[in-house]
């Protein structure tokens, strides 16, 4: 069984600053996708050319996510962390600033590298953390998270209803985030580099090929949360005034509640994962989960949907962190903490496959079909986490399952 450690004071202000990275950017990344019908009207971006707009902005995520994959076998992943986050405000400051349709593009282009290579480099450094704690903590970073996208998209929602520019909107809040970012990161520790190679650089040089059909598995739960969730992000308001006739003003509701319900639920899961273990807790979420898109789907009325949408927030939020950590721990059993990044810089891809995904699959099947029955197709997706909810343990639980044992020589 893992014994809890004792962190010390570099442990603790490491959690702390790496909290206050994930709500930076869980603001930002509010900040410009609540936005969007501003930035489409600022620049003349038609509704033909948006769909291309929104689309480049998680597929150079990934494109920044694998080049950080090889970025941290030479450079430690808080220093990917400390120079790409600043970039990421910057890049939102010129999305609201710039002059022209090819001057956007530039700056979403920039924004979606940096937000692939923040988010990988923020989840190595969280499993990495949590790997030196003993204890479950990540989904304390995705609290945080969670926290800034309603900050950000309260931000946002006050800008629209005092119809501040872009400009206006973006400039003071990206005057305080760079120097938070730049302060914060002076405290982040790559606990694992330094536990393998006294601190020093490039740890993960000599790191052995680690095999993508190990992380199949974890990779296609971290898809279809991303699906379910883009789900409700992207259909949720149409949803809830066209198929079950809700009025505009109480359309806007469901994601605000999904958004709050991830935030508490995230904020408590970590004790539930102390408690009962990571795959009693994922387990768990996965019901919930998919009991939340059935609600919504024969949901009779509005209060009913919204009923839904609440238990999909409670559901989906424990998986997303889950799956890193597994990840994560996996990679480390076998390669050492080099491989631990790698494995969460691949996982960190799929992320956005399923961000790409989820919108206009939903779309398609409820033209073609029904948005009722398209709702029971992210409900399936979400439970194929079942099948592998056993990969989510802790390794003592994992070897009789027909694992090997970590050999010394894998873990440095």
């Amino acid at each position: 069984m893992t014994v809890p450690r004792v962190p010390g004071a570099r442990s603790r202000h490491g959690r702390v600053s790496l909290a206050l990275s994930f709500f930076v950017q869980g603001a930002v990344f509010a900040l410009l996708v609540t936005r969007i019908p501003a930035i489409q009207d600022r620049y003349g971006i038609s509704d033909a050319l948006l769909p291309a707009f929104l689309a480049a902005v998680p597929v150079l995520a990934g494109v920044g996510s694998v080049g950080t994959e090889q970025l941290v076998k030479r450079v430690r992943p808080s220093r990917v962390l400390r120079c790409a986050q600043p970039v990421a405000c910057l890049a939102l400051l010129a999305v609201g600033a710039v002059g022209s349709m090819a001057q956007v593009a530039v700056a979403l282009a920039v924004f979606g590298l940096s937000v692939g290579a923040l988010d990988a480099s923020m989840n190595m450094l969280g499993v990495s953390l949590q790997r030196a704690y003993g204890r479950s903590i990540m989904l304390g970073f995705h609290a945080a998270y969670s926290l800034g996208g309603i900050v950000g998209a309260s931000l946002a929602w006050a800008g629209a209803h005092w119809k501040l520019s872009l400009a206006l909107l973006y400039g003071p809040v990206v005057a305080v985030l760079v120097p938070l970012a730049l302060i914060v990161g002076r405290w982040f520790v790559d606990r694992d580099r330094q536990d393998a190679a006294g601190g020093q650089e490039g740890a993960a040089a000599a790191v052995a090929p680690l095999a993508m059909r190990l992380l199949l598995p974890l990779c296609l739960v971290m898809a279809f949360a991303y699906i379910g969730d883009s789900t409700v992000s992207n259909w949720s308001a149409k949803y809830l005034q066209d198929v079950l006739g809700s009025s505009e003003q109480l359309a806007t509701v469901p994601y605000n509640v999904y958004m709050v319900t991830t935030l508490l639920g995230r904020a408590v899961g970590d004790l539930g994962v102390r408690r009962f273990g990571a795959v009693a807790v994922v387990r768990t979420g996965t019901v919930v989960a998919a009991g939340g898109f059935a609600v919504v789907a024969a949901a009779p009325g509005a209060w009913a949907g919204m009923a839904g949408f609440t238990l999909l927030g409670l559901g989906l939020c424990v998986i997303v962190p889950q799956t890193f950590a597994a990840a994560g721990r996996y990679a480390f059993e076998r390669h050492g903490p080099g491989a631990s990044d790698m494995a969460v810089a691949r996982l960190n891809i799929f992320n956005y496959v399923g961000f790409l995904i989820g919108s206009p699959l939903v779309g398609a099947l409820g033209d073609a079909w029904s948005y009722r029955g398209a709702m029971l197709v992210p409900m399936v997706l979400v439970l194929v986490t079942l099948v592998y909810a056993r990969s989510f343990g802790a390794p003592e639980a994992r070897y009789g399952d027909g694992y090997e044992r970590p050999r010394t020589a894998d873990v440095g």
